[in-house]
């Protein structure tokens, strides 16, 4: 089953994601700092995914470095527990949210970066 926002860019969701941390202090070099530990993309890398209105499905299919730490990523996000998602792709999506998520409640990057 394919889902909407697999095909969705995320470039159309990013500035979204900015908003949400720096509404809570935080700034858009955090978020970077999430994302490039999630995917391996450095700034330019991921300014370059969304410049180019990449898609999530690509944007993941394309990462250069997946970490397996995010498989310690565990939590409720959307009313759904990350660790139980099925759908490999929807799963990875949701461990960028619910990081986006920590870091907009003020979560330190230590914890947020599962080190």
């Amino acid at each position: 089953m394919s889902h909407k926002i697999f095909g969705m860019a995320v470039s159309a969701v990013y500035p979204h994601y900015i908003r949400k941390v720096e509404k809570k202090g935080r700034s858009q070099a955090d978020l970077e700092t999430v994302v490039s530990w999630l995917t391996g993309y450095d700034a330019a890398g991921l300014r370059q995914q969304l410049d180019a209105g990449t898609d999530f499905e690509t944007f993941f299919a394309e990462a250069p470095a997946m970490n397996p730490d995010r498989r310690k990523i565990t939590g409720v996000i959307c009313g759904i527990r990350v660790e139980d998602i099925e759908d490999p792709l929807m799963q990875e999506i949701r461990y960028l949210d619910k990081l986006v998520d920590e870091l907009g409640r003020g979560k330190k990057m230590q914890s947020i970066l599962r080190s």
